[in-house]
């Protein structure tokens, strides 16, 4: 049997999350920490920041806030697929408004997720849509 080495471990998934509220990224950074294939590799604390960061850092997946300040998620997601049509951003929101669902699909998001249920299934979804 061949030893396990950092070359023969599947990549993990590499994501960036945008959000305006600090203690909500600390928040979901502390959950991803534990959790062995996903890594954090940048935040961003508007959607302007994040679409940069993901054109710099080429992540698997970006997990986006929907309402932020400079540049909301749904622009920065079309900025994002804009450059990259095979970009995967999972969109963050504090509601289930179906305008928002909407809109989020139109700006090509993969996923939509409500903060409310971000504790049961945010890894399961990262782990879907970053390994697609």
């Amino acid at each position: 049997m061949e030893p396990v080495t950092a070359a023969t471990l599947p990549r993990p998934i590499r994501l960036v999350i945008v959000d305006d509220e600090p203690l909500f990224v600390e928040m979901v950074e502390a959950m991803l920490a534990s959790e062995a294939g996903i890594e954090v590799v940048g935040t961003a604390a508007d959607g302007e920041e994040g679409a940069r960061l993901a054109a710099e850092l080429d992540p698997d997946l970006v997990v986006m806030d929907i309402s932020m300040p400079v540049m909301n998620g749904i622009d920065a997601t079309r900025v994002i697929r804009g450059r990259d049509p095979d970009a995967c951003v999972l969109i963050l929101t504090g509601g289930s408004n179906v305008t928002d669902i909407d809109k989020a699909r139109s700006a090509g998001a993969a996923g939509y997720l409500t903060k409310d249920r971000i504790a049961g299934d945010l890894v399961k979804e990262i782990r879907q849509l970053g390994s697609r």
